[in-house]
């Protein structure tokens, strides 16, 4: 596999899945990770899982030790795209990852309604404020601030996707969370789990998790148990090493 100037390989040690990555645009971070063991994806090979917001397809591809199913990884700056795609070579899974280097808000044309079964989505975080300080770097904006993406889309063009009953697995900021309420209300999708995340014991959630079912029961919302980061001295938590490295 050919790398171009400044990329790297780096490794998730606990599913043995490389992933092509460069210092110049917006690497995976924690949040994929975090997002990947969340996510309760089909396991059949005739499942159909769809990631948006793909960036170099992080979360696609740590999904794919969890299941068979048919995963579509979509991201629409192009160098990111073509990045992801050759992860997904270089780890062999071109028979279940497709990467679709297009605008989320096309997918209908590639994908039709009603037809997935989970979609999962690691978003931009932050509103495309005028006042919003945005990094110069064009792939970090991107991929931190909805200036290619609204939350409300996102979360549109997720509904859409899913079958009834489908599921959405998202990773976002506890600060919006009254708003995610709002927009999954909005677009028949019921919150089923939620998962906060904590930098350390003494810190707030700075991330949520949600498990959100299309057409699913507004009965109730499981709070599970939390993940703590970081310890006291600034170490990786043993929940935290077991995802990055395994058991």
């Amino acid at each position: 596999m050919k790398l171009n100037v400044s990329e790297r390989i780096d490794l998730l040690y606990a599913n043995n899945i490389k992933i092509i990555q460069s210092a110049e645009v917006f690497s995976f971070s924690l949040d994929a990770v975090l997002l990947a063991d969340f996510a309760q994806p089909p396991r059949k090979s005739s499942g159909k899982i769809v990631d948006l917001c793909a960036g170099n397809g992080a979360v696609a591809l740590f999904l794919s030790d969890k299941t068979s199913a048919e995963i579509s990884a979509v991201e629409i700056q192009p160098r990111l795209a073509d990045m992801a795609r050759r992860s997904v070579e270089l780890n062999h899974l071109e028979h279940q990852i497709t990467v679709l280097p297009i605008a989320a808000q096309k997918i209908f044309k590639l994908i039709p309604k009603d037809s997935v079964d989970v979609v999962t989505c690691n978003p931009p975080y932050f509103a495309d404020l005028p006042e919003s300080k945005k990094s110069p770097n064009q792939f970090l904006a991107l991929a931190r601030h909805e200036i290619a993406i609204k939350l409300e889309e996102v979360i549109a063009i997720s509904s859409g996707l899913l079958k009834m009953k489908g599921k959405l697995f998202m990773i976002h900021r506890p600060e919006r969370f009254g708003e995610l309420l709002q927009l999954l209300s909005k677009y028949r999708l019921a919150i089923n789990q939620i998962r906060l995340i904590y930098p350390k014991a003494n810190k707030p959630a700075n991330m949520i998790l949600i498990e959100a079912i299309k057409d699913g029961s507004q009965a109730g919302i499981k709070f599970l148990p939390p993940v703590t980061v970081y310890n006291q001295a600034g170490n990786y938590t043993a929940a935290i090493k077991e995802l990055l490295y395994g058991k």
